[in-house]
């Protein structure tokens, strides 16, 4: 059997992986709209987060098995149909993720200094459809909606002190304009609780022992909360436990003195609501935002955040809104629940397409970690190995897989890049970093990587 995974993020490779364990004659090829494999290992976590980059080397395992192959800078939808693959192979899984972000719909979201937490960790990641961001660091303030890992993420990098960040793979431009920024201080808001918080310990943690900074958290926010988390599920009670000692705690003189000594601060602030994006006086920047109080409804995860009368404004030089990633459709052939954003489907077989699968965040919303990612690739991989098993999947008839797939690009002058190649693109990437004393440093223009492999 011939399969076809689109996308080279974690549910694209974690599906090609578990496939390949589990049928011994599998042939699994693997396309990326990029030159360069990974997805959001690559594009996504945290530069100073090095060891969750690490399951690349588990990805490059598969990449390399004589079964799987790689085609990077194929862009499905445009240099090849889902139709298309779908002659050219028995099964065809999208894995492509979650390219778009959430917007707020509100008033001066386009206002200059007003970016998605998603284009500007592209821009410090090195994505290169980011790398035109050019966010202003010039003010004291920014401020970040939402109360997810991502916008820990963001904040954490604002903040760092530069030499933490020096030893990363960030890209050498953004290193450059984080070094020049004035920003000294973030405010991170969400419409509801701190019961409500979507973050993960660990990233709180961190975010709490940032050296150079302090948190601020108000007491009242947490007073009284002890008995409302004694019954919580255990991360949940952990992490609140640590927002309320971190907002009550009567630090010992020393701790002050260094807290107080702090160039910078970050806080939490919870029941606000954005209703606009306040602009300066020449009407084109962002200078603050304005919020509504709310009211929460119901208690624990499902709680809802019903706006109130009361109004607040937030002065501040940058907003980066981090409220979610969204998947978007990828070719007119495959079903799109535009509200849910995703693709609709029941254990990763699309609806109403035999033959088409889906895994990741197209497949179940952009929500959760790597490892929530490879669980739900397996059950994708398992759908695909039992309809082989079970003759749902028609491998009588011979598929071409990639020699037909070839000839289509190359009529549309389309040259794919195999993994050999993204492995001299990864050499010279480490072999820079090397000189600057960084893991590696990122090439972050494509017509650059593909000079590199003589494309």
């Amino acid at each position: 059997p011939r399969v076809c995974v689109v996308g080279s993020g974690p549910a694209g490779f974690y599906t090609a992986q578990h496939i390949l364990k589990h049928h011994g004659g599998a042939q699994v090829d693997i396309y990326e709209k990029l030159p360069v494999p990974f997805g959001l290992v690559r594009f996504g976590v945290a530069p100073d987060h090095p060891e969750v980059k690490n399951v690349t080397n588990t990805f490059t395992q598969t990449a390399r098995s004589e079964r799987c192959a790689y085609y990077g800078n194929v862009t499905v939808g445009r240099d090849v149909t889902v139709a298309e693959l779908q002659q050219a192979y028995h099964a065809v899984v999208l894995s492509y993720g979650a390219e778009g972000n959430r917007v707020l719909g509100i008033p001066g979201e386009k206002l200059c200094g007003v970016h998605s937490a998603r284009a500007f960790v592209g821009w410090y990641n090195g994505l290169p459809e980011n790398q035109e961001l050019k966010p202003d660091l010039s003010c004291e303030t920014a401020v970040i909606l939402g109360h997810g890992n991502v916008a820990l993420d963001v904040a954490r990098i604002l903040l760092s002190p530069l030499q933490l960040l020096r030893k990363t793979d960030i890209t050498a431009s953004s290193l450059a304009a984080l070094a020049c920024s004035k920003v000294k201080r973030v405010w991170l808001v969400g419409r509801r609780g701190p019961l409500q918080v979507a973050f993960t310990i660990k990233e709180l943690r961190e975010m709490i022992n940032l050296p150079g900074t302090r948190p601020v958290l108000s007491p009242a926010d947490f007073t009284g909360l002890e008995n409302a988390i004694k019954d919580a599920p255990r991360p949940r009670k952990r992490l609140t436990e640590l927002m309320i000692r971190t907002a009550l705690e009567k630090a010992g003189e020393k701790t002050l003195e260094v807290q107080a000594a702090a160039p910078r601060e970050w806080g939490l602030k919870f029941q606000r609501s954005p209703q606009e994006m306040l602009p300066s006086a020449d009407g084109t920047r962002v200078r603050g935002v304005r919020m509504a109080l709310t009211r929460l409804e119901g208690s624990g995860d499902s709680a809802r955040a019903i706006p109130t009368e009361d109004v607040e404004e937030l002065e501040c030089g940058l907003v980066l809104s981090s409220i979610g990633y969204q998947s978007l459709p990828l070719d007119p052939a495959v079903p799109f629940d535009a509200q849910r954003g995703v693709i609709p489907n029941s254990s990763g077989r699309v609806q109403g397409v035999p033959g088409l699968y889906c895994s990741g965040w197209v497949k179940r919303g952009p929500t959760g970690v790597i490892i929530t990612t490879m669980n739900d690739s397996f059950d994708t991989a398992q759908s695909v190995l039992e309809d082989l098993q079970v003759g749902t999947l028609d491998v009588s008839t011979s598929r071409e897989g990639f020699g037909a797939v070839e000839s289509i690009l190359r009529s549309r002058g389309v040259r794919p890049v195999s993994f050999s190649d993204w492995e001299k693109i990864d050499a010279a990437e480490v072999a820079r970093g090397k000189a600057a004393g960084k893991p590696r440093e990122k090439i972050v223009d494509p017509q650059e990587m593909l000079q590199l492999i003589g494309h």
